[in-house]
């Protein structure tokens, strides 16, 4: 027990954050496969000590969630969310252990900053409230989950289906920071996925004149996506003009501000899938391709379907044969989730914090749509899913002493 504060905890105590998040990082949980079982029980023994709820919830037994839950002063809830799977690594690219190797003030390996880092600062500040005797002003729960990198059905998506999670927020510990730019992300994209199909005429590769090429078809379709749908500016609600603008401003020195405003205020098209033919003498009687099309926040993406469809029907031999599409969520930039989240990790930094859309979407999309305001925050490098992957220690206890005082100033931001 101890007389200060959590936030204090945290700082005084970095070592064991470190040794925390070196113990995650030695177990690997490359998703595929993604068994997380050892790394779930490594969480279970650093909580068994502490006064607190942990459950198991598992649809498939080799990728269970792990809930835990701490009684606060009120009724309200905040849920801390981060997942345990990491992309697979190839430890021939890596100059240091990519299952956690301690160079001076940075900690390497696969996870370090996506996330399992993040997953170290939040158990931290979740074991800070116990040292400290420290009674939180609302209830908090927090879900380590499986399946997020290969958007597998077994994590969140099973828990938010058995209705595990009712929280009134949410913030997931994704990295949203880079070196000089920190950022919260407190939006997502729509996106349509479509399969298109072509049909032709075959003939001899010697010949084809005689033929009708699919595949020159299918190229032809996608182009006119692009040049009539792609070059058309979005009318994006106003609501969420100044969400946008400041995503502009934020990726502007990484990717040249022209090419950040294409991308926020144009639809994004990318032909990720293109096959047809049998042989190189032969000219393809049919083809397929698959298309990513995203969407700002603020756009109906229903309505921009339509007009896909539309210009789809004006190429000769194609079809829509599948679509999937999302809508975008976003919460406003001046709500007390958004504001409390902001607030903190400008006084922890010392800099500004964007509030920016992200570029495409994920577990946060899930929660907004059941009804979670829900923002992705934790420094980090833009080392995500590369080798000599890594996050500074001062990292670590940062992340740590926001998600530390978030509920404090969380309730404040509610006013009650």
């Amino acid at each position: 027990m101890s007389d200060a504060t959590p936030s204090e905890y945290v700082r005084a105590h970095r070592e064991e954050l470190v040794a925390l998040a070196l113990d995650l990082l030695a177990i690997e949980t490359s998703n595929p496969p993604g068994d997380m079982r050892e790394i779930v029980v490594e969480i279970e023994r650093f909580l068994d000590p502490l006064p607190v709820d942990v459950e198991r919830f598992a649809v498939d037994p080799a990728k269970p969630n792990l809930l835990v839950r701490i009684p606060g002063k009120s009724d309200r809830t905040l849920l801390y969310n981060g997942h345990l799977d990491t992309v697979p690594f190839d430890a021939d690219a890596w100059s240091h252990d990519p299952l956690g190797e301690r160079a001076d003030e940075r900690l390497y390996g696969r996870g370090a900053t996506d996330m399992k880092g993040a997953v170290a600062s939040m158990l931290f500040a979740l074991q800070a409230f116990a040292a400290t005797d420290a009674e939180p002003p609302v209830d908090l729960q927090f879900a380590f989950v499986s399946d997020e990198e290969v958007g597998g059905d077994a994590g969140l998506p099973a828990l938010l289906d058995a209705g595990e999670l009712e929280a009134d927020a949410c913030v997931i510990g994704e990295p949203t920071c880079e070196e000089g730019r920190h950022s919260v992300t407190i939006a997502d994209r729509g996106s349509i996925w479509l399969t298109l199909e072509a049909s032709g005429e075959g003939a001899h590769g010697s010949r084809p004149v005689l033929g009708v090429n699919a595949i020159d078809r299918l190229y032809d379709a996608v182009g006119t996506i692009r040049e009539r749908f792609g070059t058309q500016r979005l009318e994006i609600n106003d609501d969420v003009a100044p969400t946008v603008e400041e995503s502009i401003e934020y990726y502007a020195p990484s990717m040249g501000e022209a090419a950040a405003r294409e991308l926020f205020w144009y639809p994004s098209i990318n032909l990720g899938v293109l096959e047809g033919g049998d042989a190189i003498n032969t000219v393809p009687q049919s083809a397929h391709a698959e298309v990513d099309v995203r969407l700002t926040a603020g756009v109906h993406t229903p309505d921009m379907l339509a007009e896909i469809r539309e210009c789809v029907s004006d190429c000769d031999g194609i079809t829509i044969a599948d679509v999937s599409w999302s809508v975008d969520t976003a919460e406003a930039p001046a709500s007390p989730l958004v504001e409390a989240v902001a607030s903190i990790a400008e006084d922890v930094t010392g800099d500004r914090v964007f509030r920016r859309s992200a570029t495409g979407g994920g577990d946060a999309k899930k929660l907004r749509n059941a009804g979670i305001p829900t923002v992705e925050f934790a420094l980090g490098t833009d080392t995500v899913h590369a080798p000599d992957e890594y996050v500074p220690v001062d990292v670590l206890v940062d992340n740590a002493v926001v998600y530390a005082h978030l509920p404090t100033r969380w309730q404040s931001q509610l006013g009650y």
